[in-house]
């Protein structure tokens, strides 16, 4: 072990991030016991171990459903795994129960940008460009700003792009792929319904 990390620097990486003894001394080794650094380090491994897994089946899981604010938002969502032995675990409970509270709190329209349809991204071009001409800018950075403007739209209404509302620095992309890791499993998130007391009136 390098001089700069010390077992209570490992403690404290593992209790904050999930992952392994080993894999924490690693991180920690890479950072020089900076920690920002290594949790970086786990993250990006963890992003890398996670794609190995995403062509797994997932045909086990969990409907979970979460009522807030009194019954004023309601939430179901389904969170799928490989096997039945983790879809029962307290861990894997746990993700779909904080998935259930990204939705109730953060209001996405779908799980990831290739579910957005077409024509919803092609009128919030249409929308972008227009706003960004009215604005008087110039016509030769029109179209970065309108791809600007689309990714922003993207971040906002797509769950896993969207920043975990526990931790303003990690999304909930990232959040799926330290939780891939943690539970060994390959894990989606399926499909969820949000309802609001009154939203139908808004529309």
């Amino acid at each position: 072990m390098s001089a700069a990390v010390s077992t209570e620097q490992i403690k404290e990486l593992r209790a904050a991030t999930g992952a392994g003894v080993m894999d924490c001394r690693e991180a920690l080794d890479k950072a020089g016991g900076d920690f920002e650094k290594a949790v970086v380090f786990l993250r990006e491994k963890g992003l890398a171990k996670a794609a190995k897994r995403s062509d797994r089946e997932t045909s086990e899981g969990i409907v979970e459903l979460y009522s807030h604010g009194d019954g004023r938002v309601g939430v179901m969502v389904e969170v799928n795994c490989e096997t039945d032995f983790v879809a029962r675990s307290e861990a894997f409970r746990t993700f779909a129960h904080e998935i259930a509270l990204q939705i109730a709190a953060a209001a996405p329209k779908w799980v990831s940008e290739d579910q957005i349809p077409e024509d919803v991204l092609e009128h919030k071009r249409q929308i972008a460009r227009n706003d960004a001409l009215e604005e008087g800018k110039p016509e030769n950075i029109v179209d970065r700003i309108v791809e600007g403007r689309l990714e922003k739209f993207k971040d906002e209404a797509c769950l896993l792009r969207q920043y975990y509302i526990r931790n303003d620095e990690q999304t909930v992309q990232e959040l799926l792929s330290e939780s891939i890791v943690a539970m060994g499993e390959n894990i989606t998130i399926s499909r969820f319904e949000r309802w609001e007391i009154g939203e139908s009136l808004k529309e």
